[in-house]
């Protein structure tokens, strides 16, 4: 349902909200979320225009959250990479159905309203703090020690 953007997207700022309100360089996010460096470039670069995120070069800087994780919504970050386009009006252009939705049109509008009221009602935090064994950007093993410095991920802990 999302382009691979907008997955970029939400890779890299649950990154930096496991990291807020610290700063973190475009290699270390592009390493920890595996996303291609000069995409994810072009990705930050558009989450700066829309506010989403700030960018400062120089020591003490890089790339942090402009809110922090417990306002931010999931929404916020989809709608200022691909926002959802919700159907106004009949997408065959039938002049018969105008404004007034077939059946089918209807309901997928419908679920799409649905996927925006629930990634508007989650804030990364409330992502972050959710109980599992499967944390967002977390990895096993050697390249999750040589990661995070510890030997596996723990519920509720900060890890990227």
């Amino acid at each position: 349902m999302f382009s691979q953007t907008v997955e970029y997207a939400l890779r890299a700022i649950v990154h930096l909200a496991q990291h807020s309100p610290s700063g973190r360089t475009t290699d270390q996010i592009a390493e920890a979320t595996k996303v291609p460096k000069a995409y994810l470039g072009k990705v930050l670069q558009g989450l700066v225009r829309k506010g989403i995120v700030n960018s400062q070069r120089g020591i003490g800087g890089g790339i942090s959250l402009v809110k922090t994780p417990d306002t931010l919504t999931i929404l916020e970050v989809v709608e200022a990479v691909e926002p959802i386009e919700r159907i106004q009006v009949c997408p065959l252009g039938l002049a018969s159905h105008g404004k007034q939705l077939c059946p089918l049109h209807r309901r997928v509008d419908n679920a799409l309203g649905m996927v925006q009221e629930a990634l508007g009602s989650t804030t990364l935090a409330e992502v972050l703090a959710e109980p599992t064994n499967s944390m967002p950007l977390c990895d096993f093993g050697i390249l999750h020690k040589a990661m995070c410095g510890e030997e596996s991920c723990e519920p509720q802990t900060k890890h990227g």
